[in-house]
């Protein structure tokens, strides 16, 4: 993958894990790229194997000149919805960097409104940009460690398997147990379900 627009040396990638599951906080990364220690096979996390992930996860962290990873509780996705609470994630992932951005390139069609740094939105970023690819990265391989932990302390959702995703496991757990304190309880069906358990 090469860089399709040439932006300062200074550019931050962007990008989330945890925005559509129904439980689990959302992760946000920002990665300043080295271009002297060049990462071979960066792309759009959700094509690469876990094992995969977790080996480029490791070079990021070692070869760039900067990251950052932010995590955003279930409360503040609950008090702010989840679209402001990935804009609250990026600013403060951004600002987290040292030395800091001069741009930031943010994977979507929206971009945070208090940046501390100029910045584009690039929809399709985690698939075009590296630096957008690396931060796609470490949210996943940050956000898939915490919900693996999270299976041990709440025992019969999966949440090691499916990381909070409505999928058919998670969907007929939540039927048969109710949402945990883990669910996002303004996320449909939780929402549905808190009603019925209540």
């Amino acid at each position: 993958m090469t860089r399709r627009t040439q932006w300062p040396e200074l550019t931050a990638g962007v990008d989330e894990a945890g925005r559509g599951p129904l439980a689990g906080p959302l992760l946000v990364a920002a990665v300043i790229l080295n271009p002297a220690r060049r990462i071979n096979g960066l792309a759009d996390s959700k094509v690469l194997s876990p094992d995969r992930r977790e080996t480029l996860a490791e070079r990021i962290r070692e070869r760039a000149i900067a990251f950052s990873v932010i995590e955003i509780s279930i409360a503040e996705i609950e008090t702010h919805n989840i679209f402001h609470a990935t804009m609250l994630g990026m600013t403060r992932a951004v600002a987290a960097l040292a030395p800091a951005a001069q741009m930031a390139i943010v994977d979507g069609n929206s971009l945070p409104k208090t940046l501390c740094c100029e910045g584009r939105a690039i929809v399709d970023g985690d698939a075009l940009e590296p630096a957008i690819s690396a931060a796609s990265i470490l949210a996943k391989v940050a956000r898939d460690r915490i919900m693996t932990q999270f299976d041990a302390l709440h025992p019969g959702y999966g949440f090691a398997r499916h990381k909070g995703y409505a999928t058919p496991e998670h969907l007929a757990a939540l039927e048969r147990l109710g949402p945990c304190p883990l669910h996002r309880p303004s996320f449909a069906p939780v929402r549905q379900l808190r009603l019925e358990f209540a």
